[in-house]
């Protein structure tokens, strides 16, 4: 039995498929520059792998929420833009400068520390300017947006940062035909033309996440930010499966049965007996459970491929474990148990974990906890 075969579980992480991805993604945007998004380990894949992979295949700029991401890609030898855009107070703005970042700025508290932090680096820092034009999360409301362009305007006349961006984000962009989608549409370009007026002159100017990279060709800009299209999962499911896009799914989460046994009809499986054999029947153990990231909310419905077919989870998802009713049939231990894959080989999806666990895909492949070893598949292109 060779080393991945013997983990107890494994994510495969298909940097093929990933940079395949990109590929499909760039030649959407009609010419605008590629944000790899790589925030909380590449969506759960791991984040200087698919960064290295991301720029193998044309993207320009890696993203992260933040500044500790966006220092690990440094530290890793990672060249290039790199963005980063959760700040809070008292947080690495000088080492985020000195390492040639680009960093996000909200409100002029942001504004005065980033100021402060430059001018003790003795570097001008790269700022980005992020306006709120409806989703109600960071960025500066259209009120405030005049004194935070003039502020910035001035900290960039005294040589102490450069505005290199002007960005905002959508509320609903996975919902063709939200009126919020043109009405933030409007107000980012109000407020971009109201900072040109007074001077900005911006590298870039972006908002399109990876819904909108998809869906919404005016709203690329100059950059489009994607994250979870580039793993291969639908940002949009009601609209299409990442096929329909030209998308793989780039994770395969496996986990090998680590017992097999059958027991007798009415038998109760696993805490609270929420799960009864209704015969005689088999019975797989799947090591892995909500430690790992196996959302509890699936219990009794999330779908594992065993022996051939597709099982249910028998009862409840515990911390570090799962049972599978085998219908009577037999399965070796040590046999694969494909919780998720591409689906093209029979195997549920993330999306069909997503439905059991009334969640989202994003969430799922996220989730998946740091014991199960991530396995890099075709690190070199």
């Amino acid at each position: 039995m060779n080393e991945t075969a013997s983990l107890r579980a494994r994510a495969e992480i298909d940097l093929d498929a990933l940079r395949a991805n990109v590929r499909v993604l760039r030649a959407r945007t009609g010419g605008a520059q590629l944000m790899a998004v790589v925030k909380s380990d590449a969506y759960g894949h791991g984040a200087v792998p698919c960064a290295r992979a991301a720029l193998e295949a044309g993207a320009t700029w890696l993203g992260t929420a933040t500044p500790h991401e966006a220092l690990a890609l440094r530290a890793a030898g990672l060249g290039g833009r790199v963005m980063c855009w959760l700040w809070t107070p008292g947080g690495p703005w000088r080492e985020a400068i000195e390492a040639d970042i680009d960093v996000s700025v909200s409100g002029m508290w942001a504004l005065r520390e980033v100021v402060a932090a430059a001018t003790e680096a003795g570097v001008p820092a790269r700022v980005q300017l992020k306006a709120d034009t409806g989703l109600g999360r960071n960025g500066c409301q259209p009120a405030d947006w005049p004194e935070l362009v003039a502020a910035a305007r001035a900290a960039e006349e005294a040589g102490t940062l450069r505005i290199t961006g002007l960005w905002s984000h959508f509320a609903c962009a996975d919902e063709p035909g939200h009126p919020s989608i043109r009405a933030q549409l409007t107000a980012f370009r109000e407020m971009v033309a109201y900072a040109e007026k007074e001077g900005v002159r911006p590298e870039v100017r972006h908002m399109a996440n990876s819904p909108a990279t998809l869906t919404l060709p005016e709203a690329h800009f100059d950059l489009v930010r994607t994250g979870i299209a580039m793993y291969g999962v639908s940002p949009a499911p009601e609209l299409g499966t990442p096929a329909d896009f030209g998308l793989r799914p780039v994770m395969r989460l496996v986990a090998s049965v680590a017992l097999v046994k059958r027991v007798p009809a009415g038998h109760g499986i696993s805490y609270g007996h929420h799960y009864t054999t209704g015969a005689e029947t088999t019975l797989g153990l799947v090591p892995v459970g909500y430690a790992d990231g196996i959302p509890r909310h699936a219990s009794g419905r999330g779908p594992v491929l065993v022996g051939g077919a597709v099982r249910r989870v028998a009862g409840r998802v515990a911390m570090d474990q799962f049972v599978v009713d085998l219908g009577g049939d037999v399965v070796e231990v040590g046999s694969e148990a494909v919780l998720f894959g591409a689906g093209d080989r029979g195997e549920p999806t993330a999306e069909d974990w997503a439905r059991a666990a009334d969640t989202i895909a994003y969430e799922i492949v996220t989730r998946i906890g740091t014991r199960v070893p991530r396995v890099h598949l075709h690190t070199t292109p």
